[in-house]
């Protein structure tokens, strides 16, 4: 479904569909750890790589139909700062098929008011790696739509720990406070641009964050589906939004009648 301009003001709709349903408020930032491909390829005794090129697929499904159930920004984990450790040929699939999304998808991307941007360090990555990214940057930097994060060559702590680094720096120049707020700190992560991460989704029955967001998922909603990757589709993240829909954030906070009942 296109990313039309109508389909990202979704108010006074229901996850369920139409008018008539209950009114939602949609997660605006959801975050996906996009994990089982090898395990999908496995279970149809298939090369890894089929189950990469597959991840490709339903990222591209997921994306579409994203905007559409009033998601705003959505970053992905395409590649950790950890992956380096994977045989050689499944980091080189990895990388060409960064390549492969980014060539195949942007046209639309562009066309539909989607801006991409990559996170993660770029100083391990090849040039042609790096090219394709800068092109797909730039061709997209002035849209405003849907924003689309990719995570590749991403650990959350290296991240925080190159952002601490940048934050001394400020300070050593005196163009910020040595008792700045987290806020402050936070405007030199590399997810900067973007607002707070609402729900962050595990696929494949994994519970954990595996080194993912781990400063900006500090107040997330997490939800994982026992689903595999390149099986998702925009109605598991339909079903993943209806079970965020069904939290009660509070942020530390309580409700009066919690603080009345424990005395």
């Amino acid at each position: 479904m296109a990313l039309t301009a109508s389909a990202l003001t979704p108010k006074g709709r229901s996850l369920n569909g139409g008018a008539h349903g209950a009114a939602f408020t949609a997660a605006r930032h959801v975050a996906i750890i996009m994990d089982g491909n090898g395990r999908w390829a496995k279970q149809r005794a298939l090369p890894r790589s089929f189950g990469h090129r597959a991840g490709v697929n339903a990222l591209k499904r997921t994306v579409e139909g994203a905007a559409d159930l009033g998601i705003q920004w959505m970053t992905v984990f395409g590649f950790s700062t950890e992956n380096w450790s994977r045989p050689a040929a499944e980091v080189a699939e990895l990388m060409n098929l960064l390549k492969t999304y980014v060539k195949s998808d942007l046209a639309r991307l562009e066309a539909e008011g989607a801006r991409l941007r990559v996170i993660g360090r770029r100083n391990d990555l090849a040039p042609d790696v790096l090219e394709v990214i800068e092109h797909a940057e730039a061709r997209t930097r002035h849209n405003t739509r849907f924003h689309l994060q990719v995570a590749f060559n991403y650990g959350g702590r290296a991240d925080i720990a190159a952002a601490a680094a940048r934050y001394a720096e400020a300070i050593a120049r005196g163009e910020v406070a040595a008792n700045g707020s987290e806020e402050a700190f936070g405007r030199f992560l590399s997810t900067a641009e973007g607002p707070p991460v609402d729900l962050v989704i595990r696929t494949s029955g994994e519970r954990r964050l595996s080194n993912f967001l781990l400063w900006e998922a500090a107040y997330s909603e997490l939800v994982f589906q026992d689903v595999l990757w390149p099986d998702y589709g925009p109605d598991h993240l339909k079903a993943a939004l209806l079970e965020f829909q069904r939290r009660e954030r509070r942020y530390g906070g309580a409700e009066v009648d919690d603080v009345l009942a424990a005395g």
